[in-house]
């Protein structure tokens, strides 16, 4: 079905078996610099998915490179058992296997126990989104990581690696030496456009001479950083084109955006928001310009577009690095046809990016078993089979129903409703949200696959329970919408987020204040819904700042649509009544009154609590039961598919 997806490319001296590739990405799964079991067993199961090559998480060359306190370290052999162990694990797939060399430069994000690190650049200036001020580095310093980047490939090399990869991408410090903004030296090291090249140049001819001319050596490059004071776009492919005419590069990997500001990051990994393969132009530009292989990434998430991609020409393989994450088997499931099993990312950057820029090892809201392959990346058979009800089909109950029934047992899952989904079908009808919906469609399959009865318009009580008498009851009932106590007089029009987004004509003509508690999707997107059907809107958010609690990408693009859609934003406030034609808050920190007059109507995005009256039936009849999603506690949709797996592995 894909020809040329599952074509065989040679990349120096290494011939990949197709062109899947995932591209090196933080997994937080590192400890103390060092390669671990857990992600050695991370990327072995992309590799037995059939990723035609993976690109390891980037390595610090030099000790000024710990950007974060979990970065993999190739400073010294002790780095070297780790890697052969993730080289014994991949290359038996058939997979081959590059490390990622790199330094930050300024781009640090993490305290040193609690403290600023010392970032260092080859000049002193700031960069904009961690707001650090770099040293500007001396020339010992710049020829030892220069050193580094050779030293570090041979411990690669040693340890049975195929490659390396050059990481100037985003920002980090070999696009500063590139940018005449950020590389203000007078010596040999800036001046000119050569000189701001030989710090790259140098890097390239010290992994040679450490390694050979046979080891692959490729680079990875941001081709339009996004950003006013980024690296220019003509800059970069003149010196990827360099690069690669002399020898140095054995392939070139496309890419965009900055890590320096708050707009150019948010390309770092794209959301739901960026079209699919929305990079490919630029890679189109130099692979027309050099003779050695161009990857591309930029949300490429289903096989259709990368095989659209390299048989237009625009690249020889694709980045799919969140479609691995989401489905780890997406490669040998395409090749195989079975497109309609592949479970596609939805670009909700929850779960992979969100958790490392939290700190914690990503995984994915569809599929809680990336990161967790050690404990769930096996279907342990059931010892003996049961007969288990599932009710409600919400994201936690299709989890728990699809695993249960993997693992062998007996599984019918009734929803009242007549379609499963639970507050993703809300959740997709906000602006720019439809992809989100796509979550639901593959827990669907998942269930349908696995051989799930599935009963709709089917509402359980326990009498209906006892009847049927399973041996165990999975609630996943869900949770109803929040109502803080309110002072109202003279009967104003007050709705909750959910009927909004339901029937947004709903509302009456006017001004509407939306009172929005988490900080998250639901009070932003019910003001963009409002705001486009005509309204004007005041979004009253509990926090500092609107998406307080969403990934910063995210945050962004949603900042950006409320400015342009004029949305009033005001912070520190939480709703306390309200009349026929005021909304009365309340500052959280002063407790003092802020009014918003003229006001048709108020929406209140406060929360849900939970539906627990079936699983509280069931435990005080004595029932096996057991509770998961926002019957328990209301939280979001990766805790509740996360209770549905554990639930249904533990049965």
């Amino acid at each position: 079905m894909f020809p040329h997806l599952f074509s065989p490319l040679t990349i120096g001296g290494v011939t990949l078996a197709n062109r899947v590739v995932s591209s090196g990405h933080d997994t937080v799964m590192a400890d103390h610099g060092q390669v671990t079991d857990r992600l050695v067993a991370y990327h072995e199961a992309r590799a037995r998915g059939g990723a035609g090559l993976i690109v390891v998480q980037v390595a610090g060359v030099h000790e000024t490179a710990r950007y974060t306190s979990h970065v993999l370290m190739a400073t010294d052999d002790t780095c070297i058992d780790g890697y052969r162990a993730l080289a014994a694990a991949v290359k038996p797939h058939g997979t081959a296997l590059f490390g990622q060399l790199f330094h930050p430069g300024r781009e640090v994000m993490d305290l040193a126990d609690g403290t600023l690190t010392v970032a260092v650049a080859p000049s002193a200036v700031p960069t904009e989104r961690f707001r650090v001020m770099p040293r500007p580095l001396r020339l010992a310093e710049i020829r030892e990581i220069i050193d580094g980047y050779g030293q570090a490939a041979a411990r690669l090399q040693r340890a049975g690696l195929d490659g390396v990869e050059v990481v100037a991408s985003h920002g980090y410090l070999p696009s500063q030496f590139l940018n005449p903004a950020v590389n203000l030296r007078t010596d040999e090291f800036g001046s000119t456009q050569e000189g701001r090249l030989r710090f790259l140049r140098e890097a390239f001819e010290s992994i040679r001479r450490h390694c050979g001319p046979g080891f692959v050596a490729g680079l990875r490059i941001s081709l339009d950083e996004r950003d006013p004071a980024g690296l220019p776009a003509d800059i970069a492919l003149a010196a990827s084109v360099s690069l690669a005419a002399d020898g140095l590069a054995d392939y070139l990997s496309v890419t965009t955006g900055t890590s320096a500001s708050l707009a150019g990051s948010d390309h770092i990994a794209p959301d739901l928001s960026s079209p699919n393969g929305y990079v490919a132009p630029l890679s189109a530009k130099l692979r027309a310009a050099v003779s050695v292989p161009v990857l591309v990434a930029g949300r490429i998430n289903q096989p259709q577009e990368a095989e659209h991609i390299i048989a237009a020409g625009q690249a020889d393989a694709c980045v799919m690095t969140r479609a691995m994450i989401c489905d780890p088997d997406m490669p040998g499931l395409a090749r195989a046809g079975q497109t309609d099993d592949i479970r596609a990312c939805i670009g909700c950057n929850q779960a992979c990016i969100g958790h490392f820029h939290l700190g914690f090892p990503i995984s994915c809201i569809q599929h809680p078993e990336t990161g967790r392959e050690r404990l769930y990346g096996i279907r342990r058979p059931a010892r003996r089979p049961k007969q288990v009800m599932v009710v409600g089909g919400g994201p936690a109950g299709l989890k728990a129903a699809a695993v249960a029934a993997e693992r062998g047992h007996d599984v019918t899952l009734y929803e009242a409703s007549g379609r499963v989904g639970g507050q993703v079908l809300l959740a997709e009808r906000l602006p720019g949200r439809a992809e989100f919906g796509g979550a639901i469609a593959n827990l669907s399959r998942e269930v349908h696959r696995a051989g799930v009865t599935v009963r709709l318009r089917g509402p359980v009580d326990l009498p209906a329970v006892l009847e049927q008498a399973p041996d165990l009851v999975v609630v996943a009932t869900g949770a109803r919408p929040y109502r803080p106590p309110l002072e109202v007089m003279d009967g104003p029009w007050i709705a909750d987020a959910w009927e909004v987004i339901r029937d947004p004509g709903s509302a009456p003509a006017g001004k509407i204040v939306v009172a929005d508690f988490r900080g998250d999707w639901t009070g932003l997107g019910t003001a963009r819904l409002l705001a486009a059907a005509g309204h004007e809107v005041t979004l009253a958010v509990r926090g500092y700042a609107a998406g307080e609690s969403l990934q910063q990408y995210v945050r962004d693009r949603l900042l950006a649509a409320v400015s342009r859609q004029r949305i009033t934003v005001l912070p520190l406030v939480r709703p306390y009544g309200a009349d026929d034609d005021t909304v009365y808050l309340q500052h959280v920190l002063t407790e003092e009154p802020v009014l918003v007059e003229n006001v048709a109507g108020l929406v209140l995005a406060c929360g849900s609590f939970p539906s627990g009256e079936l699983l509280a039936a069931l435990e005080s009849a004595g029932v096996p039961a057991v509770g998961i999603g926002d019957c328990l506690a209301p939280r979001t949709v990766e805790e509740a598919v996360l209770d549905g797996l554990v639930a249904a592995s533990d049965i």
